[in-house]
């Protein structure tokens, strides 16, 4: 299997983790950490959302490890950021989270670095 497709699966997983973490927490409200050291902590991470995100997080650096035996971390780590851009976008249009112009150039620039790692001249 490619290791370009394996990377993209673990975006993929590793997004959608992300995603669902942060609608669970959403819907629990904000935590500190003090509360993490409680028993608290069960309910948070038992809440549906929170879990199903963990799952998904998990199965992701399960593939991750796939990845870094098939080739450098070097060329598999910066492909990693793509992540960066799908949940910028993701998080607006599903949370109405701000995209600011800083923002958009920073998702530019992640998106040229990781075209140039990829390219093999």
């Amino acid at each position: 299997m490619d290791v370009l497709f394996i990377v993209g699966i673990c975006v993929i997983l590793g997004v959608t983790g992300q995603l669902l973490m942060k609608k669970g927490m959403n819907e629990i409200g904000r935590v500190s950490i003090r509360e993490l050291a409680s028993l608290k902590l069960f309910s948070i991470v038992f809440e549906r959302h929170v879990l199903s995100g963990i799952i998904l997080y998990g199965l992701a650096c399960l593939l991750w490890l796939v990845a870094l035996s098939m080739e450098d971390l070097s060329y598999v780590y910066p492909l990693m950021g793509t992540a960066y851009i799908f949940t910028a976008i993701l998080a607006w249009f599903f949370f109405g989270e701000k995209l600011t112009v800083l923002r958009i150039l920073g998702i530019i620039l992640i998106s040229v670095g990781a075209y140039l790692v990829v390219i093999k001249p």
